[in-house]
């Protein structure tokens, strides 16, 4: 199968079953999406929309983040993974975002990635989810699915990311970040893909070297 097809046969089965994918990370503006997405690093998105109301009702903006210490910020976050770091990032991010940005949300990636906090992965989901910004955001998720069903040959996440939308139409990329991440979180898992449960079986190369 030609890599152009496999690509055309799994963007064709993601627009029929799941034309909608967006994050699961809820948030209602952009400063709360970009704490919830740093908040998400190496934590279920679950844990972290149960942690985002009360952070959220004490500093709604980042002015107000912005004045708190990290201590503070700490108590609110303790029970996802990493809360010394993301505290001292949230507060960071929060003071530059007031100094330099005038408290808007950067849609520029490079500029994205100066916030504390901010690497590649959390610069590409903000650009790509509040901006429909072409850019593919690669978690472990991505990464696995991309490289099982054969639309990558990667043995990094950078690669997998330049790979995926060097082939991805422009137009459908920030939703095709959403469509592989949902994918592998459900029906491609680590440890026990269900692959009778998936649409894609008949051309993935993870399931046809694995079930000859």
């Amino acid at each position: 199968m030609k890599l152009s097809d496999r690509y055309s046969e799994t963007i064709e089965y993601f627009i029929k079953n799941n034309p909608f994918a967006d994050t699961e990370l809820e948030y209602r503006n952009p400063f709360e999406l970009i704490v919830a997405v740093i908040l998400s690093a190496q934590c279920t998105d679950k844990r972290v929309n149960s942690i985002m109301p009360a952070l959220m009702e004490r500093f709604p903006d980042a002015s107000s983040m912005a004045e708190a210490e990290s201590d503070e910020i700490f108590s609110y976050i303790k029970s996802c993974s990493y809360p010394n770091n993301k505290a001292r990032h949230l507060s960071g991010m929060s003071k530059m975002l007031v100094s330099e940005f005038n408290s808007v949300i950067p849609s520029d990636t490079e500029l994205l990635r100066k916030l504390p906090g901010v690497g590649r992965k959390t610069a590409n989901v903000v650009a790509s989810v509040l901006y429909r910004k072409p850019v593919m955001a690669v978690d472990t998720h991505v990464f696995r699915v991309a490289n099982r069903i054969g639309l990558t040959k990667a043995s990094n996440p950078l690669a997998c990311e330049l790979q995926l939308t060097k082939n991805i139409p422009e137009a459908l990329i920030h939703r095709a970040h959403h469509w592989l991440i949902l994918h592998g979180r459900y029906v491609c898992k680590s440890r026990k893909p269900a692959c009778s449960e998936c649409g894609l079986s008949e051309f993935c190369q993870y399931f046809n070297k694995n079930n000859k």
